[in-house]
């Protein structure tokens, strides 16, 4: 298929990365050059706009880092405008519920297919082609994005028929990770007040209760952070930040998430916004136990 492909940091340039292996036309944009020659070296064509990109692509991918970057792109710099009426957008990035809803709205008075699918993992989850990805959207367009979602992923969930109750599962479950660091990162800080190694306590407490892959990734990630973050502190401040906005418009209140709230927030003016997510919330986690 042809696909325009936009938004090229270390996520999106692992997926587009396997889409290109798996024999498709992709066409690339990022603000930063710099994403685009690794691409060009695979056999991608490199746009110099992001509208110059989708006028004569079937389907428009986007991995954009937060709504302001969205806005921008989608709206500001006229590439919904310059889709044809039957393409599809197929949204892999993590977005508030509100933007969901109005991309929705845009994309059908334009006569324009939309897809919401954003993924699980981590960029060398992408790379390989295993993520998980969760997605919502009217059926026809559904049947279109599957075989793009399926070369990227291990698993699929389809969430509903509306492009928001994805982004919405996505912000729950990037929630329950954020709960799920931070339970680890106590854990280690409580474990080695008792004298125990860090690392065993993690490994047999997963293996002893939960057999996750989800926590032995991470405890390995929060014991051995890498010199390149995954994933980082900031990333998960704003996508619990979407959440509590979400829950909030619904006239619901999250207690642990407001907790954790006050602990990225906390971080951030410590500094650490780029450094990785979990190995940032240790550094959180043992500066409480010390206080």
């Amino acid at each position: 298929m042809r696909i325009a492909f936009l938004g090229l940091g270390k996520m999106g340039t692992a997926i587009a990365g396997r889409l290109l292996a798996s024999g498709h036309a992709v066409t690339v944009w990022n603000r930063s050059a710099g994403p685009t020659e690794g691409l060009k070296a695979q056999g991608a064509t490199a746009s110099a706009s992001p509208s110059g990109a989708v006028g004569e692509a079937e389907v428009v991918m986007t991995m954009l880092f937060d709504d302001a970057a969205h806005e921008s792109v989608l709206l500001g710099d006229g590439v919904l405008d310059t889709m044809r009426p039957g393409t599809l957008h197929i949204s892999l990035a993590t977005i508030s519920v509100a933007l969901s809803q109005r991309l929705t709205a845009e994309h059908l008075k334009r006569g324009q297919a939309f897809v919401a699918a954003p993924v699980f993992g981590r960029p060398n989850v992408a790379a390989e082609g295993r993520l998980w990805i969760v997605t919502a959207g009217e059926a026809k367009a559904l049947a279109t994005a599957r075989p793009l979602l399926e070369a990227l992923s291990r698993g699929i969930t389809v969430v509903g028929t509306e492009p928001r109750q994805a982004h919405a599962m996505k912000l729950g479950g990037n929630f329950l990770i954020s709960a799920m660091i931070q339970a680890l990162c106590d854990g280690c800080v409580y474990a080695e007040s008792q004298g125990i190694d860090p690392a065993t306590f993690l490994d047999t407490a997963n293996n002893a209760m939960f057999q996750s892959p989800f926590y032995a990734a991470y405890s390995k990630v929060i014991l051995q952070p890498p010199l390149t973050p995954g994933a980082t502190v900031a990333l998960g401040a704003k996508d619990l930040s979407l959440l509590r906005e979400s829950a909030a418009s619904q006239h619901k209140r999250l207690r642990l998430a407001d907790g954790l709230a006050a602990v990225f927030e906390e971080a951030m003016a410590d500094g650490i916004a780029e450094q990785d997510w979990a190995a940032g919330m240790l550094r959180m986690a043992e500066k409480y136990a010390g206080a």
